[in-house]
């Protein structure tokens, strides 16, 4: 009895000695071979792979709500000091830079194998599809899902049969002849572009993954705020803030000079409506690279190329030029300051730091009006974007401004936690008016202050990106690819033909992979259009 059980046990592909007990059907264990392809299938499955891009689209929500330290760096610090007990959490999780994270990384990479490990059998599948011959007939064409059945009183089956291949062959089809003891038949198969399309697709997607990973080494973006007949050297310190990939050397960083020349804002007159919206921007530039100049003009998605890099027109706004002068008269600084805009009549915000040159360290926080005008209340704001009413007005502190702690400083803020507010709002010396070409002078007997011009500046964006052209490319075809998947038809048609003595009966049945509406009435159409053949030939013998 014993070899009896180890008979059928072996028989049915179970090692020798295996006893299950009563009820129990049992396998054999997987070895670590075993279990490494199981793992290998399960990661390169289809469903596998979509779970992973939920993944990735899940893990890049924290990029966006968080400050990265590659694009935003102030705000990390800010971030860190606003959250202090969320700090060490963040820091863990490595929130401050998610693109560059271990754990986003490693979806991406297992996403990439995935999608890898789903494409190549699929193209050896496809490759050997394409050079096999349609299928037989079947035995049944009836049970088709589209089936028509029509007679011809020609006597030739072959006249038959080859106004059946012409036809086809007119559709596209790949045709055989399929011959057998008793009858003749036609096999037609078309619709290979659509698995092409979807390879296409995949592989465009693959691409697409391996441009960004790669191409976003070499990638780099600069900002600089320039004010009119102010010149930009383009070398890594010179930028206001730059953000570059990790492959990304000084020297790849393009040499040209860039100077604006002016700025022009066209603003609507015509239209109460819409009284003071802009209607054009134009940063007139003047470009020194390899030892040629150029003139140009940079506005609103019309960038300037230098040397493989794109300069683009961030925004614009005003940069009051503002003089102190200590006691004796001495001027102590001069600087242009762009003004921040805070609304589309372009009200300003920005910060005057004077470290040198009076008693007291003196910073500064004023609002600029273009056209300067109050409410009721008497609260001030601006009624036009343009320079009707210039006027600037400041809240003045002195104290330390923390210029020489080490730490670097944003030029946009101004910390008061070290100053003492002594003229603007709280205190007992109104905010100084100042408008253009009058002199005030500054509290406490500190010297005075002017307003003298009051030009414009413009924030460009300095962008160079070798993924451009890949990635157009790579989504042209992934756009191909996805159009060939879900448009292009899938069928399998064949034309099976029964001698008879009064004629030659014609049955035509066609199957499709996937639902198609249409494939009946495209039966319906091929046995009409192979009747009028039929018919034209017989009538020309």
């Amino acid at each position: 009895m014993s070899t009896m059980n180890e008979q059928r046990h072996t028989d049915a592909g179970l090692p020798s000695g295996h006893v299950a007990a009563e009820g129990e059907v049992a396998g054999p264990s997987l070895t670590i071979g075993g279990w490494a392809r199981w793992g290998w299938r399960q990661l390169t499955s289809m469903r596998t792979a979509l779970v992973l891009l939920l993944f990735l689209a899940l893990a890049a929500v924290p990029g966006s709500l968080v400050p990265q330290q590659s694009s935003d760096p102030n705000g990390v610090i800010t971030f860190d000091r606003d959250h202090t007990g969320w700090a060490w959490a963040v820091s863990l999780l490595q929130l401050h830079d998610v693109f560059g994270s271990t754990w986003f990384s490693a979806i991406y990479l297992l996403l990439f194998i995935s999608l890898v490990g789903c494409v190549i059998p699929r193209i050896r599948h496809h490759a050997r599809a394409l050079r096999a011959s349609p299928p037989d007939t079947p035995r049944n064409l009836s049970r088709l899902a589209a089936y028509g059945r029509t007679h011809h009183q020609t006597r030739a089956e072959t006249d038959v049969l080859q106004a059946a291949e012409q036809e086809l062959r007119r559709q596209r089809y790949r045709v055989v002849r399929v011959r057998t003891e008793t009858e003749q038949s036609i096999a037609a198969e078309r619709g290979y572009l659509r698995e092409t399309g979807n390879l296409l697709f995949h592989i465009a997607l693959l691409a697409i993954l391996l441009v960004l990973a790669i191409g976003s080494g070499f990638r780099f973006t600069g900002q600089r705020v320039l004010i009119e007949g102010q010149t930009f050297a383009s070398t890594r310190i010179a930028y206001d803030s730059f953000t570059a990939g990790r492959f990304v050397t000084d020297a790849q960083i393009p040499k040209f000079a860039l100077t604006l020349n002016s700025f022009r804002v066209g603003y609507v007159t015509d239209n109460l409506n819409a009284l003071g919206m802009p209607r054009d921007f134009d940063a007139a530039v003047t470009v020194e690279s390899n030892n040629r100049k150029q003139k140009a003009d940079i506005r609103v998605n019309d960038p300037m190329p230098v040397d493989g890099t794109d300069i683009f027109l961030l925004g614009n706004g005003y940069a009051p030029t503002i003089t102190v002068r200590n006691p004796a008269g001495a001027v102590v600084f001069s600087d242009s300051i762009p003004f921040l805009p805070q609304d589309s009549k372009l009200t300003s915000l920005g910060v005057i730091k004077v470290p040198d040159g009076l008693a007291k360290q003196v910073g500064m926080i004023g609002l600029f009006y273009p056209t300067h005008a109050s409410t009721p209340a008497g609260a001030s704001y601006s009624s036009y974007p343009d320079l009707l009413d210039p006027v600037v007005s400041l809240d003045v502190y002195v104290g330390d401004l923390g210029l020489n702690s080490g730490v670097p400083v944003s030029v946009y803020t101004l910390d008061t936690s070290r100053l003492t507010k002594v003229a603007g709002r709280g205190t007992a010396t109104p905010g100084i008016q100042l408008t253009p070409n009058v002199r005030q002078p500054l509290p406490n007997g500190l010297g005075s202050i002017e307003l003298t011009t009051i030009p414009r500046f413009a924030s460009l964006d300095i962008a160079y990106d070798p993924t451009q052209g890949p990635m157009l490319a790579a989504v042209a075809t992934a756009v191909a690819g996805l159009a060939l998947s879900l448009f292009v038809p899938r069928r399998r048609v064949w034309v099976r033909t029964t001698r008879r003595d009064h004629g030659v009966d014609i049955e035509v049945g066609a199957l499709a992979r996937g639902d198609d509406p249409r494939l009946q009435p495209i039966v319906d159409a091929f046995i009409a259009r192979l009747h009028t053949t039929l018919d034209n030939k017989g009538d020309r013998a």
